[in-house]
């Protein structure tokens, strides 16, 4: 396959979870949407680095899916929280959270 098909996947995955992270109002859809951004961003950094034969993009890949897992984990922390006190998902409740 061409390394530019790649690289248009990547902008409709990205293009896809900028979409959803605008448009929807739960948490937990604009969460899956900002994984599937920082998926989009890895498999372009993989491309680059495939492309110029080197390991560059691939390692910054590697650190971007540790920042992601540890975002991960705040995250739904913050989700939780979130619903155990109003019992909703939704974005629009997050600013109530305030002491």
């Amino acid at each position: 396959m061409n390394p530019v098909n790649y690289l248009y996947l990547a902008a409709l995955l990205f293009t896809i979870g900028a979409a959803g992270v605008l448009i929807r109002r739960n948490a937990i859809v604009v969460f899956m949407c900002v994984e599937l951004m920082l998926n989009a961003c890895n498999l372009a950094f993989v491309t680059f680095s495939r492309m110029h034969g080197n390991l560059d993009g691939q390692i910054i890949a590697f650190f971007t899916m540790v920042v992601a897992a540890a975002e991960v984990v705040v995250g739904l922390a913050i989700i939780v929280s979130l619903f155990r006190s109003r019992h909703s998902a939704s974005v629009d409740d997050a600013s109530l959270m305030k002491l």
